[in-house]
């Protein structure tokens, strides 16, 4: 299969490369192009359409946030990932509202990494575990999460004191796991608070998308949110 072409665009020339080495290292993956500001980013368009672009935020000039709608334009199809040092929750919003598909730290294992590009490929969304509390709080903030409407859902649901329609699906075990995927927490995380392998808490994880028809940790944080999890 031909790799999956990237551009990424840092102005940080010894993260820069050394991300690219490390990225040579799976061979899923090929770099076509580097940049270290915005204007370089825009005329790597000569060399062709990425896949994918590894964005960092603070660019001199126009910062990464800000310019990510002028390489959805330049890079139709292409995604945008969000590789950035800034844990600010308002970094985080502004990207999604430019319509990053993808915030990560740049303390992510580089495995995660390589996961979260496959994803992100694949459709979903991914944000760093270590900014999901910060995730659900903007959708809070805004009313796009809201605790559900007893009148807008049927009415079978509530009767009998009955849970909102999802939750009931889910084990006791799940539940809990669901409400600290919510907080933000780790598997790993998970696993110390529940005692239980990180290994059992993916299996559970697992479960719990597959249950309520979801894709990713993110839509189950705003799941769980949603109906005051969390």
């Amino acid at each position: 299969m031909k790799p999956i072409q990237l551009l990424v665009v840092d102005d940080h020339s010894l993260f820069r490369r050394g991300l690219i080495a490390l990225l040579a290292q799976d061979g899923r993956f090929a770099v076509m192009a580097q940049a270290a500001d915005m204007g370089e980013a825009l005329r790597c368009v000569e060399r062709g359409i990425p896949d994918l672009i590894l964005l960092d935020n603070h660019l001199p000039g126009v910062r990464g946030v800000d310019g990510i709608g002028a390489l959805k334009v330049a890079f139709p199809g292409a995604r945008v990932v969000m590789l950035t040092v800034s844990e600010n929750e308002d970094d985080l919003a502004a990207a999604l509202q430019a319509g990053a598909d993808a915030y990560l730290l740049k303390t992510v294992e580089s495995e995660l990494l390589s996961d979260a590009i496959i994803k992100v490929l694949a459709g979903e969304s991914v944000i760093s575990p270590e900014m999901m509390t910060k995730f659900v709080s903007i959708f809070r903030a805004k009313g796009i999460v809201a605790k559900p409407d007893p009148a807008a859902a049927p009415a079978e649901a509530f009767q009998g004191g009955a849970e909102p329609s999802g939750l009931e699906l889910l084990s006791a075990r799940e539940r809990e796991i669901l409400t600290l995927i919510a907080r933000g927490d780790s598997n790993k995380l998970i696993g110390r608070s529940l005692d239980i392998a990180e290994t059992t808490v993916k299996i559970h994880v697992q479960h719990i998308l597959r249950k309520l028809g979801l894709s990713s940790r993110v839509q189950a944080a705003v799941f769980a949110a949603g109906r005051g999890l969390g």
